[in-house]
């Protein structure tokens, strides 16, 4: 029997997320080498900068070479027992997300802490994200906290107003979505300006495009916002 590429937890679900529409400007220019690498890296960074998306994207790029990955997102999985992350080690690379909203949470503190202590044995390369720095959070299991300060980390910076567009550009054109520039202004003047929201809205627009079998034009455009 094939191992899956990808382990399915009650959360898991598709996503296009990958690294090569990622658009990494100048300020995120180290944060692009060191994702190429196969060190642990505890990735933070202000709210709606692309940790998310980033950490599903490595997912996605592990799996595309057959290889064993895990999308975490504590968020949904810190609502069940902690006991899920029991032998998960033998995968790949683990992607955990929102590690900070564990703090505090006994249970969970100790679970993440045997995953790294387990995952220095078996070679499992272990993300994690958060959107504070590790210095700032405060577990109340002091071994995790020593663990967690030890592995490198490395700041998610917003994507500047003034290169949004390229952005956006990039992303739509390594889908193949065709929108013009007086639909990208337009979205760019009428939108919240961060790349996770303007990612959300691409997603949807594509998916009314195909089901309405329409143009995106910004009454379609207005429909979604």
């Amino acid at each position: 029997m094939n191992k899956p590429k990808q382990l399915t937890f009650p959360w898991s679900k598709p996503n296009k997320s990958s690294l090569d529409e990622f658009y990494f400007d100048e300020a995120n220019h180290e944060l692009k080498k060191i994702l190429d690498t196969n060190d642990d890296i505890f990735v933070y960074g202000i709210k709606k900068t692309g940790k998310t998306y980033l950490l599903q994207a490595l997912c996605n790029k592990y799996a595309d070479i057959d290889k064993i990955s895990l999308y975490l997102p504590l968020a949904d999985a810190s609502k069940l027992d902690a006991k899920i992350l029991d032998d998960v080690e033998h995968m790949d690379i683990i992607c955990v997300d929102d590690i900070d909203l564990i703090e505090g949470f006994k249970n969970w503190e100790t679970a993440i802490f045997n995953l790294i202590n387990n995952s220095q044995t078996s070679g499992c390369r272990l993300i994690f994200g958060s959107s504070k720095n590790s210095s700032t959070i405060n577990f109340s299991l002091n071994d995790l906290k020593s663990r967690i300060r030890k592995i490198d980390q490395i700041e998610v910076f917003p994507i500047s107003d003034s290169n949004l567009l390229s952005a956006f550009e990039k992303i739509s054109k390594h889908r193949s979505i065709k929108i013009g520039d007086k639909e990208l202004n337009y979205l760019l003047t009428y939108t919240e300006r961060s790349i996770s929201s303007l990612i959300n809205i691409l997603n949807k627009l594509d998916e009314l495009s195909i089901q309405q079998k329409r143009k995106i034009t910004i009454p379609l455009i207005k429909e979604i916002i």
